[in-house]
């Protein structure tokens, strides 16, 4: 197990802002991808595609990949965790729109500080962070209730990406306060991709067709999701989780709602309002407060 830091350095501070800019751009080539392929089929064809470049990326980085070592249940957990939270923010993704999606899917570092508050000792909720996580809510609830869109199809989407974050903050604390911290990351990741694949796939015809109209370029944009997104993005994620403070990391995840509302109005045209410029205002303050040092 690698060693743990107390703070973060340089290079962890480059790593979390390259993949939380990543992390926003990924909510528009969902979005582009959902014309080709239904949301659900998506997500599990997308887990599929990656477990041979993350089996090639443990083999070259000689990492240690074992389902004996006592893991094997909490992996098959992240990995429902994992489909959950894909599930959901890829459907999210047909009902509303990407700044929309970014805004509450990366509410996640709020549910992440609620539970490492009875869950990871020394990263208890302290007044500021209390204040933080009221100011953060209150900017979400500005924008379900007077943003750009309150349509019943946006409702569905906004829920839908809360609880994906939800999901996603049940992965990282699970990661962080059990065995699975001590399993390589390309491990935790292929619990995740394994299980995904199987119960997506599994339930997509659930939810509709599954090819829509798939183009040369939603190929090419699928493929960079798979390699550089999953394969490789996650990759490094679940490392830094494995040696740097959860909440620490959290506050990085600030960059990943203005990158989506950054790239929904370049890639889509959507509209930034000045409601959801004072909300992402509102959010972004409330994760500084929550993860300021005492």
């Amino acid at each position: 197990m690698p060693d743990r830091k107390l703070a973060m350095d340089t290079l962890g501070v480059s790593i979390l802002v390259a993949f939380n800019v990543l992390l926003g751009l990924n909510q528009a080539l969902v979005k582009i991808v959902n014309a080709g392929f239904s949301p659900v089929f998506q997500a599990g064809l997308r887990s599929i595609c990656a477990i041979l470049p993350v089996l090639l990326f443990a083999a070259i980085m000689r990492r240690r990949l074992s389902v004996t070592d006592g893991t094997l249940s909490l992996g098959l957990v992240n990995g429902l965790l994992f489909s959950l939270e894909f599930c959901l923010l890829f459907l999210a993704l047909d009902y509303t729109s990407v700044g929309r999606v970014s805004l509450f899917f990366y509410t996640m570092p709020f549910w992440v500080a609620i539970g490492a508050h009875f869950l990871v000792e020394g990263e208890r909720l302290n007044a500021t962070k209390l204040a933080g996580l009221a100011l953060a809510l209150a900017g979400v609830a500005l924008v379900m209730l007077w943003g750009e869109s309150s349509d019943d199809a946006s409702w569905v989407g906004d829920v839908l990406a809360i609880t994906a974050a939800m999901a996603w903050a049940g992965i990282a604390l699970l990661t962080r306060t059990t065995a699975l911290s001590k399993v390589t990351p390309e491990m935790n990741l292929l619990y995740q991709l394994v299980v995904s694949a199987i119960v997506l796939t599994a339930v997509a015809p659930l939810f509709g067709e599954t090819i829509r109209e798939p183009t040369t370029t939603i190929y090419w944009v699928f493929a960079f999701q798979v390699i550089v997104v999953v394969a490789i993005g996650f990759s490094v994620w679940f490392w830094v989780l494995s040696i740097y403070p959860v909440s620490n990391m959290a506050s990085f995840s600030l960059l990943a709602p203005v990158a989506g509302v950054l790239f929904g109005a370049l890639i889509f045209d959507e509209q930034i309002t000045g409601v959801f410029l004072v909300a992402l205002v509102m959010v972004g303050s409330g994760i500084l407060l929550v993860n300021r040092k005492a």
